[in-house]
């Protein structure tokens, strides 16, 4: 008797159309800085650099990434994010292009530092327009497919850059390029305008407004707005204005903030800083085995990254954020403390797939927690947000590289876990921000009336 199956239904169901079109625009940025990674340490040696200067070129990526955060996320606040996102894309895709023609070691730091704002601008815009036109009662299966995105890129990218490098050093720079004009038309032109099932459906109601499906509505109420171009430029700013910059401060100083901010610090800390930059090595000095159990390594912590994503994505929108951050760091600082008292190849497998699991789940519910305190104009939040986990990120080589060099590679691992800890105990003294779950709101609900998404300079939103 034949077997009918039913039909498949798509992850993204349900959702905004902004989801799907983010999350692909991540796939294909991610895609295309894997197909380059590879081939930059080796480019630059073509100048007759040191080895240390060559990796200076992805360090210069990283830092002035973290540098224009800030100034990224008060673009965005003023002119919206779509307009952020495509200048951002374009000028990853002009300064990689640029690259590949560099004719000096000086002009390739010049440029990759210029796609490190670029990246800044992009990572900002995007995910404050995602958490701004996602509802609340769907945030956390949102930020799953949109990391989600953004691993399938990073795991296809680098074995794609690998074949074309070894073809041609600067093709991958080009190639990069290339791929990009396509989401920055998107994000130009494609997403403009909020889609009909998009949070507050382009709009923002009133106080008397019934609330969304699965909102209550104390929740919009309590979000901060952050405050205007014309007070951050330095003009006097208006009453409304100077409530709107204590709320936003308030704001970033709640426990949910600090909850959100420190998972997010501890997983750049753990896994992109000792994992990326610890791992290979501990592969090499102290298992004694060859860089393919690194690969292997880093193909199960990705894949168990993947898995734990749509699942925690569902159990941070129905159960709460909070414990899916607690069990998020938990799981890390497990996988970590394996690696640390057990040895052996398969052991160090068992620690990276735990760990991977823990890092999914610490990829979806932060972001969610931060959609919910989320006000009119977020990319100050945002911008603070990302930037604790892209501080964790150039933190946690430095500090592991010194405890290996000076004590073990076990310290290393048990510093990453001490890190993750802290953070779930900070996660545990979080309220709730759930969207229909009664939680104690970290601050005072904002009074007076709302105004419109629609309108001022944020309208893209």
């Amino acid at each position: 008797m034949p077997v009918v199956l039913g039909p498949v239904r798509s992850p993204f169901r349900g959702l905004p159309r902004e989801v799907p079109v983010l999350s692909a625009v991540g796939f294909t940025v991610a895609l295309g800085y894997g197909i380059v990674a590879p081939a930059i340490p080796q480019f630059a040696r073509q100048f007759g650099v040191s080895v240390t200067a060559a990796a200076s070129v992805i360090s210069v990526f990283a830092l002035l990434r973290v540098a224009g955060a800030l100034p990224a996320g008060r673009l965005v606040d003023r002119f919206g994010e779509p307009g952020v996102m495509a200048a951002g894309i374009a000028l990853v895709a002009v300064s990689s292009v640029l690259s590949g023609f560099s004719g000096s070691f000086a002009e390739l730091i010049v440029l990759r530092g210029s796609g490190g704002i670029g990246s800044a601008l992009f990572s900002i815009s995007g995910q404050a327009l995602l958490l701004g036109r996602v509802p609340g009662h769907q945030r956390g299966r949102a930020s799953g497919l949109y990391s989600g995105g953004f691993l399938l890129g990073s795991i296809s990218g680098p074995a794609v850059g690998g074949l074309i490098a070894a073809w041609s050093l600067r093709a991958p720079f080009f190639i990069y390029g290339g791929l990009l004009i396509v989401p920055a038309l998107i994000a130009m032109f494609g997403l403009r305008r909020p889609s009909r099932d998009a949070a507050g459906n382009g709009a923002q109601p009133g106080p008397g407004a019934p609330a969304r499906p699965g909102e209550q509505p104390a929740e919009r109420a309590a979000a901060p707005v952050l405050p205007s171009a014309r007070a951050e430029l330095g003009a006097a700013p208006s009453p409304r204005q100077a409530r709107s910059r204590a709320e936003t401060a308030r704001a970033l100083r709640s426990p949910v903030f600090r909850a959100a901010a420190a998972a997010n610090l501890a997983d750049g800390f753990a896994a992109l800083g000792v994992r990326g930059a610890i791992v290979p090595l501990f592969v090499r000095e102290v298992l004694h085995r060859s860089p393919v159990w690194t690969g292997v390594g880093f193909v199960v912590f990705a894949a168990l990254n993947g898995a734990a994503l749509l699942p925690g994505g569902r159990v941070a929108d129905t159960i709460g954020r909070r414990p899916v951050i607690v069990c998020g760091c938990v799981m890390s600082a497990a996988g970590l403390v394996l690696l640390a008292v057990l040895s052996g190849p398969w052991a160090f497998l068992a620690g990276l797939a735990v760990a991977g699991l823990g890092s999914g789940l610490l990829d979806v519910a932060p972001a969610a927690m931060i959609g919910d305190i989320l006000g009119r104009r977020g990319g100050t939040m945002v911008a603070e947000f990302q930037m604790a986990g892209d501080v964790g990120a150039v933190a946690g080589p430095v500090a592991a590289g010194f405890l290996v060099d000076t004590t073990s590679y076990a310290a290393a691992f048990a510093l990453a876990a001490a890190v993750l800890t802290g953070a779930a105990f900070l996660g545990v003294l979080a309220p709730e921000t759930r969207p229909g779950r009664q939680a104690e709101q970290p601050e005072p609900a904002v009074t007076g009336p709302a105004r419109g998404r629609g309108s001022g300079p944020a309208a893209g939103r």
